[in-house]
């Protein structure tokens, strides 16, 4: 298969893709293409031999979101129908998990969240919180891990409390169950004192 280049007005949005990105997410992608627009040749937009989208419905929305005439496409002619919608769900499903740690400590958040990674629930700066600082890699027993979601202002709030308890004295002898995650830790701290 072979990359070609075509108006975008002949390429069909895919009606039965169950993937969509919405708002801000969408609004990140639209940026992105219009700050490295080079990407779409290097991953371009793959149709059927109908021109109907079987990966890339969103960057296709995106695509004319940004203006765009023409765009890369990949032509997957020799699919059946089945191959066809096993691919839109295959295309669409996030194999593996992220090295939060990684991601945490070698990479800006802001330029995470410009290049569309919801990175909600961390800093990036692992440094203010500590070198025990964890991030999200699922459950380890017998510890959890709970998400919430915040709002700026909530999560600054939370952070400066958290950076407030670790500093106190009472820190020093709360009781850990065996967990090392200090965040975690002060949590339980503030929260037991109520």
């Amino acid at each position: 298969m072979q990359t070609e280049i075509v108006k975008l007005s002949a390429i069909k949005k895919n009606p039965s893709n169950p993937r969509t990105i919405k708002d801000d997410k969408f609004k990140k992608l639209v940026q992105s293409i219009k700050q490295f627009p080079e990407m779409l040749e290097i991953r371009p937009i793959v149709v059927n031999n109908d021109m109907i989208v079987l990966g890339g419905n969103m960057r296709l929305a995106a695509c004319k979101e940004t203006g765009l005439k023409e765009v890369h496409i990949i032509k997957a002619d020799d699919l059946t129908e089945e191959q066809q919608k096993e691919f839109i769900i295959k295309d669409n499903v996030g194999f593996g998990e992220w090295e939060w740690e990684m991601l945490a400590n070698e990479w800006d958040n802001e330029q995470l969240e410009e290049w569309g990674l919801d990175v909600v629930g961390f800093d990036a700066d692992a440094d203010e919180f500590g070198e025990d600082f964890s991030l999200p890699d699922g459950d380890k027993e017998p510890f959890q891990q709970i998400t919430f979601t915040l709002a700026d202002e909530q999560a600054e709030f939370i952070k400066a409390k958290l950076a407030d308890i670790k500093k106190s004295e009472e820190f020093k002898y709360v009781e850990t169950f065996g967990n090392e995650n200090s965040n975690g830790n002060a949590l339980y701290l503030a929260l037991n004192n109520g």
